[in-house]
């Protein structure tokens, strides 16, 4: 079964030639935010964009038609890992504008396209929501999002019949946008909370529950997620535990377009 996730602006998708975020910001591994300038090919433009200490972006419109005026903007992605293979010079990315009052960014960093040509989603929004749509075509007769077990709030709760006697299942999603060698690894950046949602999984396995852990693999070729152990050992190790437990792995393999994120298939791992 197919099922997509539409970017809320896809209609506003802009295409921008990334060329690096501040220094001191490189530290920050969950934000990765820059100033945005709408096009920067007039000399006097390119001082002004110095002396304001943004970095200069070479914008086109998905139709490749230049901008041609200049203004500053701020933008943030849409992502809590790091991207660093991803966020290059160079490399092609679509930013949305979503307008929402009160925010302190204009832009959503929505997609990017690796020098490989491969394009990759990396609205870490987009896992839930196509995980989502994709489970109302399983035939759960109860499918409840953030559900609160334990300590931790688990992604969906899970209820069918089979037999007559009630099946419960916790499910929780990654979304996996580091690709190496046409495999994927995740985490792309140290993330505790995942090792905690993954020992809440083993735990609901001892009470009865059935468990899933499903990575939404959120670019083109890839079937199969790794735990990336160079970057946090220790979500490899609970990802073993969790598989001697009991916890079925999921991989959902999708297509990407800059303006959606299609599941294509699911594999158990």
């Amino acid at each position: 079964m197919i099922c997509s996730c539409f970017h809320p602006h896809s209609l506003q998708l802009i295409l921008v030639r990334y060329t690096g975020v501040f220094p001191n910001l490189l530290k920050r591994a969950h934000i990765i935010r820059g100033w945005l300038t709408v096009l920067c090919t007039d000399a006097e433009i390119q001082k002004r964009a110095r002396q304001t200490n943004c970095i200069p972006y070479y914008i086109k419109t998905s139709a490749a038609a230049e901008i041609n005026f200049c203004q500053l903007h701020f933008y943030g992605t849409k992502n809590t890992g790091r991207c660093r293979e991803l966020l290059i010079p160079g490399s092609e990315v679509w930013l949305t504008a979503p307008g929402t009052p009160g925010r302190k960014t204009k832009y959503d960093l929505v997609a990017v396209r690796k020098e490989t040509g491969v394009l990759f989603n990396i609205d870490s929004q987009a896992a839930n929501k196509v995980a989502g749509e994709w489970l109302a075509e399983q035939g759960y007769e109860k499918i409840l999002p953030e559900f609160s077990y334990g300590s931790s709030r688990i992604d969906f709760y899970l209820e069918r019949e089979e037999g007559g006697v009630p099946v419960r299942t916790l499910m929780e999603v990654k979304g996996c946008t580091l690709e190496i060698g046409g495999i994927g690894y995740f985490p792309d950046a140290p993330t505790e909370r995942g090792v905690k949602h993954i020992r809440e999984l083993i735990r609901a396995r001892t009470a009865g529950y059935e468990a899933v852990l499903a990575f939404v693999i959120q670019m083109d070729g890839v079937a199969e997620v790794r735990p990336n152990t160079q970057t946090h050992p220790e979500f490899g190790t609970v990802l073993a535990e969790a598989r001697a437990a009991g916890v079925k792995i999921l991989f959902l393999t999708c297509h990407v377009e800059p303006d959606e994120l299609v599941v294509t298939g699911a594999i158990e791992g």
